[in-house]
């Protein structure tokens, strides 16, 4: 049952790419151009698993080659570029084989290939591979970036199948109600959040499980059609037998045939991919600029000369003469474009780069709608910068540094500032990786003064190498922070990196304090949790220390900039759900697989941990019990009763136990269940009530043959064995035989038994078996026999601890996937709920959030084009843009941060990022008294304080008595932090309440720091 091998190190981009990720191992893909663009293209397709990559380039690796591609190290210059590269991502996955060609691209040697990529290619090359491609099927990409824009092509043939355009799983929801009527309508049960079904107009959808109206099931898929957020319209269902109960409408997702025009049409008549009409005009003039980029080349032999107005009006009069945009052609995108095309930018690269691998990776596995068919991408924004607009053409002409490239688009000036930046980057994971690799390449903090922190209490796992670039296999279980700082400095030994593994909290404040952070010049955050982003926000938000924030979740990603004082400070986000349901829910009526799954999780933790850390803990302490309220002590010493009573001696008592625990579980429950409320039972007359979001079960009968019944008792014998130090066996055979010679007695309902219908009821109601109020009498006589059993084990002498060993779930443990998948699916089937398969199950009850490469190097790519802005010093708004990506759908939107709000307080108004400072040094050259820093406000202000306050200690307050107000206007500042137990701070945060202030002032006052000396 448990996940491949290849599972394991692809398990995140398999719930990306689905089953069709599997094609991958057997694809062949060319990659063209090793430059900047074709580096991340390659290394995405190499770190995805893709079969054979074969790269090809004519050229030699160049100085100015190594502030954008990646692979080349400084012995490589010189030397071809494909077979430099060639080295570097063989290591990245041993399981791709990797070759280089440097010979011609001849059409007997492109016929091997499944997928041809071009970067850095000229026209005519382009057009005569294109049509090439296009008439044998061979799905052709293009991808180039010139300076601060980028340019996607994709033709895959006349006809191309996409298997599974959609993202995410099939939509699916329980039925409350089906009409007999033409049209016929289906009421769904809303889910927890009360939000309704998630169907879409025309989504084809089938039905199963449905009692009464029978003739839904099994029917081919039917379009529906949605009248509100829980009724769907399908087709006619007048002829039906009458809806009784139950049902499951589920999504399906129909394999679609595209068509794609070859280069040779579609450079005439483009069909562009944009995320708004607005977008449109721009996008046809940078096609425009493309082409017009060719021409120029073609006369001249080499690219504009940066910064050269001749170059670029002439580049601007080729656009004008191709006649080939349709609409007016934007003349300053064109000689914005033209003037700094000569520029190579890593942050581009790798932007362009992740889509086109992404376009390719569809190109294989059949899995998102390809790109239709032009796509085009810019940052020319980048020019309107204070300064950036003034570069001459000496200011951007090459140095023979390796920064020639970004120098082209930013001047040498600008790459010295970039030299002398301090930087944290918090968290090494996916988007670390991809942001320290830019950073290195860029420069970043590679001069005099410059500081780049890592910090990552994380190490590598296997699960991280398909998509976090830094690090191979040899670097499984080393701390990632450490490992990236080494590769940082081996593709720029220049750059000044340091190490930590902490965490950025609470707990760290002493290391990572307000002068830590106010003497970064930015932060870029790549954690993922909100906890940890929330508080790193609040940090950089109280040090006015500007923060990118980048976060992915399969092929969508964002970058958001926070930029004091110019943008609105980031809003926190909305938690995902939790996984966490009603217990009746869970208990009695589960309706999806989500539901079964958290029963399983439930499942696992209540039968392999709880009981184990109760045992152990009695067994070194047997008053512990006496610590907590008596139901709660009677419930966990019933635990250490069963788990003691249950102690096996081998794997067969194990197996026995596990077979006992399936029949309790998946038999005797669900009849309990039905002999309490059988299938016609009705909650009033009239009223079914197994009918809307409960579905009536059934009890399953076991097999030693069904699969899924021998995977959970081998799963569970396995763990139960392990918390109690059992030895392991792993025969199928022998737990069969054991089986098979097994007989349980037959199951006898309890009459009376209470079941809560309602999630209050259960709440209110002790566990099951428990008696409300508890029984005082059965806890002492429990207590006195486990304390005289727990003597008998341990003899005269001390508690050998720990008597079990408690198992926590862990996500990448595949025997602890196993259980749950087993324990789920039996579940489902109990109530008719589709099952889920292992990789499935592993997600949902792993909480694991799907992550591929591509989408993290593209929203690190664009989290470092903000850098740039950030190191100019930008103070203009409307330079910084927010990025939200889909790589599904090849669509990003970039749009400009919103400003900060603004509040009245005191007469005027004021920003969320506006604070009072004073350095609070007192006339007498000491620290200042509570009646300075009130006379200050007074002063400075007009402000007349009625109550100062540092977090819950008072300083002040004018309602006390004179007495009381001259001894706390005497005090030093810091005195009665001192007084308070507080720790002395060299900066303190005061509150303040002024006289006459609006009730609603309350939160919206500007704080007061205090500079202590």
């Amino acid at each position: 049952m448990a996940g491949s091998s290849e599972e394991a190190v692809y398990s995140r981009q398999l719930y990306v790419l689905g089953g069709g990720a599997r094609r991958l191992a057997g694809a062949a893909v060319l990659v063209s151009g090793l430059r900047g663009t074709g580096a991340q293209v390659a290394a995405a397709l190499v770190l995805a698993g893709t079969g054979r990559v074969v790269l090809h380039d004519r050229g030699a690796a160049c100085t100015a080659d190594r502030a954008h591609q990646f692979l080349l190290g400084e012995s490589d210059v010189g030397q071809n570029r494909a077979e430099a590269s060639q080295r570097a991502l063989a290591e990245l996955n041993p399981r791709v084989a990797v070759a280089a060609h440097t010979g011609e691209l001849s059409e007997a040697f492109l016929a091997s290939f499944q997928v041809v990529v071009l970067t850095e290619s000229p026209l005519e090359e382009q057009l005569r591979i294109g049509d090439f491609c296009h008439a044998r099927g061979i799905c052709f990409i293009v991808a180039d970036t010139k300076g601060l824009a980028g340019q996607l092509f994709c033709d895959f043939g006349e006809r191309f199948i996409v298997d599974d355009p959609a993202e995410g799983d099939p939509v699916c929801a329980a039925v409350q109600h089906v009409s007999q009527g033409n049209p016929g309508v289906v009421t769904c049960v809303g889910a927890e959040d009360s939000r309704g079904h998630l169907f879409c107009d025309g989504d084809l959808v089938t039905f199963s499980g449905v009692e009464g109206m029978t003739e839904l099931n099994g029917r081919e898929p039917i379009p529906v059609r949605v009248l509100d957020a829980f009724r769907l319209e399908i087709g006619d269902t007048s002829s039906f037998s009458p809806y009784r109960r139950g049902g499951l409408v589920s999504q399906v997702q129909l394999p679609q045939v595209h068509s794609y025009e070859p280069l040779r049409r579609a450079l005439a008549e483009p069909k562009i991919r944009v995320a708004s009409p607005e977008e449109l005009p721009r996008s046809r003039s940078l096609h425009a600029a493309f082409q017009a980029l060719h021409a120029f080349h073609g006369e001249q032999g080499r690219l504009p000369r940066p910064r050269a107005l001749v170059d670029a009006e002439r580049v601007l009069e080729l656009a004008r003469s191709l006649g080939a945009q349709q609409g007016p052609l934007d003349e300053e995108v064109v000689r914005a474009f033209a003037t700094v095309s000569a520029g190579d930018l890593c942050p581009m690269a790798a932007v362009v780069g992740a889509l086109a691998a992404q376009e390719a990776l569809k190109a294989i596995t059949g899995k998102f709608l390809p790109l239709d068919q032009w796509f085009y991408f810019d940052a020319l924004e980048c020019l309107a910068l204070e300064g950036a607009a003034r570069l001459t053409e000496e200011d951007c002409e090459p140095r023979g540094s390796r920064y020639d490239g970004q120098i082209a688009v930013f001047g040498a000036t600008f790459q010295e500032q970039l030299g002398r930046q301090k930087y944290l980057v918090v968290g090494a994971g996916a988007i670390g990786c991809e942001l320290l690799k830019n950073f290195a390449m860029m420069g970043l903090a590679a001069g005099p003064g410059g500081d780049l922190t890592i910090t990552d209490m994380d190490t590598v796992a296997l699960s991280n190498l398909h998509r976090q670039l830094l690090y191979h296999s040899a670097d499984i279980s080393k701390p990632k922070s450490a490992v990236a700082a080494a590769a940082v400095q081996r593709m720029n030994p220049d750059v000044r990196v340091t190490a930590h593994q902490n965490q950025v909290g609470p707990a760290t404040e002493l290391l990572y304090g307000d002068d830590f952070f106010r003497r970064l010049d930015g932060v870029a955050s790549a954690l993922d949790t909100l906890e940890a982003r929330a508080y790193l926000e609040s940090r950089c938000l109280r040090c006015l220390t500007p923060l990118l924030d980048s976060g992915t979740e399969g092929p969508r990603g964002n970058v958001l900039a926070m930029v004091p004082p110019l943008t609105k400070p980031l809003e926190p986000a909305s938690p995902p759900r939790d996984g966490t349901f009603p217990l009746c829910t869970l208990r009695y009526f589960p309706r999806t697989i989500q539901h079964t799954l958290q029963w399983a999780r439930d499942e696992f933790e209540g039968l392999f941990q709880l009981p184990a850390e109760h045992v152990n803990r009695f067994m070194e302490d047997p008053a512990f019990p006496e610590q907590l309220p008596a139901g709660k002590a009677l419930e966990v010493l019933e635990q250490v009763r069963g788990s003691l009573w249950e102690q096996p001696q081998d794997w067969r008592d194990c197996v026995h136990w596990a077979r006992r625990h399936w029949q309790s579980r998946y038999h005797d429950a669900i009849a309990q269940l039905l002999h309490t409320f059988p299938p016609e039972h009705e909650t009033s007359p009239g009223v079914p009530f197994w009918a809307g979001d409960r579905s009536c079960p059934h009890p399953l009968t076991f097999d030693p043959d069904n699969d899924t019944h021998l995977e959970y008792i081998l799963a569970a014998a396995h763990l139960f064995a392990q918390a109690h130090k059992v030895p392991l066996c792993s025969d199928r055979a022998a737990t069969q035989t054991i089986l098979r010679s097994m007989v349980l007695p037959p199951f006898t309902p309890q009459e009376g038994l209470q079941i809560p219908l309602a999630e209050e009821k259960e709440e209110a109601q002790a566990p099951a078996g428990v008696p409300v109020p508890p029984d005082r009498r059965r806890l002492a006589e429990l207590t006195q026999d486990l304390v005289q059993w727990r003597q008998e084990l341990v003899g005269g002498e001390e508690a050998q601890v720990p008597l079990m060993e408690p198992i926590h779930f862990e996500k990448d443990n595949n025997i602890h996937v196993d259980f749950i998948t087993a324990a789920s699916n039996l579940r489902a089937e109990n109530y008719s709920i589709p099952p889920a398969d292992w990789l499935t199950s592993k997600r949902i009850a792993g909480r694991i959030v799907p992550a591929i490469i591509t989408t993290t190097a593209a929203v690190a790519g664009l989290a470092c084009l903000e850098v740039y802005k950030l190191v100019w010093g930008c103070r203009d708004l409307s330079c910084y843009r927010n990025s939200n990506l889909c790589l599904s759908d090849c669509l990003l939107l970039r749009v400009q941060p919103l400003p900060p709000p603004t509040y009245r307080y005191g007469g005027r108004e004021w920003s969320c990022w506006d604070r009072l400072e004073m350095r609070a040094v007192g006339a007498d050259g000491q620290e200042m008294t509570v009646q300075e820093v009130l006379d200050w406000l007074q002063r400075t202000h007009g402000w007349t304080v009625t109550m100062l306050l540092r977090g819950h200690t008072v300083l002040y307050d004018r309602e006390e008595d004179e007495e009381t107000q001259a001894r706390q206007r005497a005090q030093r500042l810091s005195e009665n932090l001192e007084d308070a137990g507080e720790l002395r701070r060299r900066e303190l945060e005061l509150l303040y309440v002024c006289e006459g202030e609006d009730a609603e002032a309350e939160d919206t006052r500007p704080p007061l720091l205090c500079s202590l000396p």
